[in-house]
This record gives C-alpha cells, structure tokens and sequence, in this order.
C-alpha cells in the first residue's frame, strides 16, 4: 500500500516513514503544501496523513483541492494530524473533508490502526484480514495462511496479494500495482512486478487459489473451479 506523507517536521517526518515502512506500506514524504499537491496530482495513494500548518500551502488548503477533483483520488481517505487541538481546529477540518484527526504528539501505533480503520473503510472491509476460500490474509502483520498453514511470502509478494484481495474480481493492471507499491525513491520494473506475481501464483496454487492473467487488463485473484464449486 503505498501513502503519502505530508509532514514539515523532520524528526517527526523521519520516525512516521521508518515505522510506516517496517509495517510494509510504501511512503512518499512531502514536506510542504505545494509539492503535497504535486504529488497528489500524478500519484494514486491509499490513503494520505496531512499535517495542517504547512509551510507555501496550507493542509486544509491541500486537501480543500484534493476533495474538488473529480477523479477516484478525491476520494482517498484523509488522516489530519496537527499540533492545534482545539475543537474548531478539528471541525473545520473535518469539514474540509478530512476522514479522521490526529493531535500530535501522537503514538505510532495509533496511527497505524487508523490508517488500517480508513483502509478497511475504503474497501468496504469489516475487519483486520481478509478471507478468499482457503486464503486468510492478516491486514495487521501482513501474513496469510493457506488451509490455517502459514504461507512463506516476501514482503513484496505479500503487499502484492494483499492489492489482489482488496480488488478481488476486479483486473489489476501491472502498471497499478507498480504506482501502488513503491514510492519516488524505488526503481521498480514492470518486469519485477511480473516476477512477483509468478512467485506469488505458484505459492498460492496448493490451497486452491488462483491468480489469472487477463491479457491487456493484468491479474486478478480468484479461487479454482473445484473450490469455487
């Protein structure tokens, strides 16, 4: 899953991207308001931690712009973190669209189970794993379990099957789970997504579930015929 970080404080900055990316998410990092928008402009996230007092464009000016577009990105879940804990703070920037709010300073591990919440929410999720026949996938530790088995995947095989299971039915083009899974900073080919996603089918196949390739579409994850019978 890969986020944006909009974030002027550097230290703070620093400690959001190491814990975000040691739980498996893909960050990129913008420290102003401006290239917050650039970025939002000519990247698809999953979701978006906006602090507000920033520095060339305000927070609740990014996401005012963000909430105007009329593309599936309009709709990414907000998560507002700031300094300023007054209610009106926070009323307004709700009204300005944000999904949830965050007053610094705040626990890591708190903003990692609201992203989760907001994640689940997008994809219509009720809880922390998501279940495919025999296939159980953790969205917290990022482990499946094939048949209760545990399944030996990398991690970006896992980050992988977790977009598959999230888009269930529907075709992921490649170029989707390659704007999805890395960040500026990652030089990622088509073809190693290819590679991943062969691993992935093999490791898959003993419990019954199957990654097909729709020619010109991408991939998409659903369970064989005998178990779908």
């Amino acid at each position: 899953m890969r986020l944006l970080l909009v974030e002027d404080d550097r230290e703070l900055g620093n400690a959001v991207v190491a814990s975000l990316i040691g739980d498996g998410y893909a960050v990129d990092w913008s420290i102003d308001g401006a290239s917050a928008t650039s970025a939002l402009s000519t990247n698809h996230y999953e979701a978006v931690v906006l602090d507000l007092g920033l520095p060339k464009e305000s927070g609740l000016s990014v996401l005012r712009r963000l909430r105007a577009r009329t593309d599936p990105m309009a709709a990414a879940p907000v998560l507002i973190t700031t300094a300023m804990d007054a209610v009106g703070d926070r009323v307004a920037g709700l009204d300005a669209g944000a999904d949830d709010y965050l007053v610094k300073p705040f626990a890591l591990d708190e903003l990692h189970a609201r992203l989760r919440a907001l994640i689940r929410r997008r994809h219509a999720v009720a809880r922390d794993s998501l279940v495919h026949g025999s296939l159980v996938f953790d969205l917290r530790a990022h482990q499946a379990t094939v048949a209760g088995k545990p399944l030996e995947l990398s991690a970006r095989e896992a980050a992988i099957l977790e977009v598959l299971l999230l888009r269930a039915g529907r075709a992921v083009s490649k170029e989707q789970l390659l704007e999805s899974l890395y960040s500026w900073d990652e030089e990622i080919t088509l073809n190693a997504i290819e590679v991943y996603v062969h691993r992935l089918r093999k490791k898959l196949e003993s419990g019954g579930i199957v990654v097909r390739t729709f020619r010109g579409l991408g991939y998409c994850i659903e369970k064989s015929a005998s178990e779908a019978a």
